[in-house]
C-alpha cells in the first residue's frame, strides 16, 4: 500500500509544526488504520470511502473504546486525507464528512490538598528509588507539567539555583517556576540518589530508572498508581490528576487564567477554562 505517510509525518513536523506527541499520535492512529485496510484486502489508499471509514470506527466503538479516541482517531484520518487530497495523490477526500461521535465533557478529577499531601508523603524513605520518586511526584504537582514532558527533562532542563524547568516539544518551549519544597527535593535527588541509580553509567535525563535507564511514561504510572493505593486515594488516579490539581489549586487561590494556561501550555484559553468552569459548577476541593 502507498500511504504516503512519511511525507504527511514530515508536512506534521516542518509545515504544521505539530509537536512530537501529536506526531506520534497521529502515526500511531494511521498505522493501526492501514492494518484494518489490509485485512479488508484494500491495498490502494484511494480505495478508501467514507463508508470504510465509518465502518472502522463502529470497529473501535465495538471493542469499546471511548467516544474520546474514537475522535482522535477520526482527527487523525482527516488530517492525513486532507493531506492526500492537497497533495494529489487521491481524486476525494473520503474523510471530509464523516461526522465525529458527540463526546460527552467529564469533569477533571481534582484531587484535594488532603489528598495531595498523603500521596507526597508516601515515598518518605532514604532509598534512592523513593527520593526520586517524591522528587517526581513534588515536581509534577508543583509545575503542571505533562508526564510526558517529566520524563523528558534533562540535567540541562533545571535551573536549581533560580528554581525553574525548561520544557520543550520541537521548536516550542516554556519555563515554568517551582518552589522551595520542591527545590529541596530535586537537589537531595541530585546529591543523594541520581547516581545511586545509574550506578556508574551516563544518562542526559534527569529522572532515571533503577537500570539507569530513562524513566518511562508507563514506569511512572505504575510509580504513581502504587502510592495512591498506599494514600487510600484509588485507582482512579493517574498522572494528569496531578496536572488538573494543580491548575485547579491555582485558580481556586485566585491566580491568573492566563499566567496558569502559560504554566500548563494550553495553546488556547478554553482549554484552561475548564478549571474554572469546574469550580463555578461547584467542584469541591476538600481544604
Amino acid at each position: 500500500m502507498v500511504t504516503g505517510l512519511d511525507g504527511f509525518m514530515e508536512y506534521l513536523e516542518h509545515t504544521k509544526q505539530a509537536s512530537r506527541n501529536t506526531r506520534m499520535s497521529y502515526s500511531r492512529d494511521l498505522t493501526r488504520f492501514f492494518g484494518w485496510l489490509e485485512e479488508q484486502g484494500i491495498r490502494e489508499i484511494q480505495r478508501v470511502t467514507a463508508t470504510g471509514i465509518q465502518a472502522y470506527l463502529l470497529k473501535l466503538e465495538g471493542q469499546g473504546r471511548s467516544t474520546a479516541t474514537v475522535s482522535r482517531v477520526l482527527a487523525s484520518l482527516k488530517a492525513y486525507f486532507h493531506y492526500l487530497f492537497r497533495e494529489g495523490q487521491v481524486q476525494e477526500d473520503p474523510a471530509e464528512l464523516v461526522k465525529a461521535p458527540r463526546v460527552e465533557k467529564k469533569p477533571p478529577f481534582v484531587l484535594s490538598v488532603e489528598d495531595i499531601d498523603r500521596l507526597l508523603g508516601q515515598p518518605s524513605g532514604h532509598t534512592a528509588r523513593e527520593i526520586r520518586d517524591r522528587a517526581m511526584l513534588e515536581l509534577l504537582y508543583a509545575t503542571g507539567i505533562r508526564v510526558s514532558e517529566l520524563v523528558s527533562l534533562k540535567t540541562e532542563d533545571l535551573n536549581l539555583t533560580v528554581g525553574f524547568i525548561t520544557c520543550r516539544d520541537g521548536k516550542k518551549e516554556r519555563t515554568v517556576p517551582f518552589g522551595r519544597v520542591t527545590g529541596q527535593a530535586l537537589d537531595r535527588y541530585l546529591t543523594e540518589a541520581r547516581h545511586r541509580l545509574l550506578k556508574g553509567a551516563e544518562s542526559p535525563y534527569l529522572f532515571v530508572n533503577c537500570r539507569g535507564s530513562q524513566m518511562t511514561r508507563q514506569g511512572f504510572w505504575k510509580i504513581l498508581k502504587a502510592y495512591g493505593n498506599q494514600a487510600g486515594i484509588g485507582a482512579s488516579i493517574t498522572p494528569h490528576s496531578l496536572r488538573h490539581s494543580f491548575a485547579a489549586h491555582l485558580l481556586a487561590n485566585g491566580a491568573d487564567l492566563v499566567a496558569v494556561q502559560q504554566r500548563l501550555g494550553h495553546a488556547a484559553p478554553a482549554n484552561t477554562q475548564v478549571y474554572q468552569e469546574y469550580l463555578a459548577s461547584g467542584g469541591r476541593l476538600r481544604w
